[in-house]
């Protein structure tokens, strides 16, 4: 990662576009305090460029996709499937590239000439608004990352979180996001009833924090990825991997 950057950045997407969590740390350790900037943008050019100063940024949402569907999607679908267990239908297969131009649900169900679930279709202008701006040069910065494997590495091996949106998974992933920022953890109720609760959910707002600490961790050569080998590249270049 480059180094004359600042701090980390989690992305993620949400009702009114775009949670953009920025973390940066005061000193020159990790044990020094953090400040925290949480907001929501409407397109993801602009949360790149709020997140334009940091050093790595950690997206939930599909960099690099396939030409034609496949089962299962993508190795790092499955992959990330597998590591979730019960947990695994967080993990939805994008649709392969063509899809993406679709106007319809039932266009892009032509055009992806195989299963395309309602709940991906409702991703499409998010995945479309990713795909329109990446590049490989892009990807040394921006990576692909998974808030449900970023919290269950929070939690330990052998964990089991609640859902997250019930009031225990809540509580359990603010918990864990605490022992990370310490001090600085914001108050998530807060936070949303400043940028409007219709714009944006408290699940939102903790991915992004979890997403950017996988970044900070991306960046200090401490996280993990699937698939565990060299990822495959898609038609444009793009690694299609999942960051945890």
């Amino acid at each position: 990662m480059t180094a004359d950057r600042d701090g980390c950045a989690g992305i993620d997407g949400c009702r009114g576009g775009w949670a953009v969590a920025v973390v940066a740390v005061e000193g020159v350790n990790d044990a020094a305090p953090r400040t925290v900037r949480l907001t929501v943008v409407p397109d993801f050019a602009e949360a790149l460029t709020l997140a334009g100063d940091a050093q790595c940024i950690a997206v939930d949402m599909p960099i690099g996709l396939l030409s034609s569907p496949r089962p299962g999607g993508r190795d790092c679908d499955r992959a990330a499937r597998a590591l979730l267990g019960r947990q695994g239908s967080s993990v939805f297969s994008p649709p392969a590239r063509p899809a993406l131009a679709a106007t319809d649900y039932r266009e892009a169900q032509r055009l992806q000439g195989a299963g395309l679930s309602i709940q991906t279709w409702n991703i499409v202008p998010r995945i479309r608004e990713v795909d329109a701006v990446m590049t490989p040069s892009l990807q040394r910065l921006v990576l692909e990352a998974h808030p449900e494997l970023a919290f269950r590495t929070l939690a330990g091996p052998g964990a089991a979180l609640a859902r997250k949106a019930s009031a225990e998974g809540f509580a359990e992933r603010v918990a864990l996001l605490t022992r990370v920022l310490g001090a600085s953890m914001p108050d998530l109720r807060a936070v949303r009833s400043r940028l409007g609760a219709a714009r944006v959910g408290l699940d939102d707002l903790a991915d992004a924090l979890v997403l950017a600490d996988v970044a900070r961790r991306v960046a200090g050569g401490d996280a993990f990825r699937v698939p565990a080998g060299a990822p495959p590249a898609d038609a444009h270049g793009l690694r299609m991997e999942i960051w945890f």
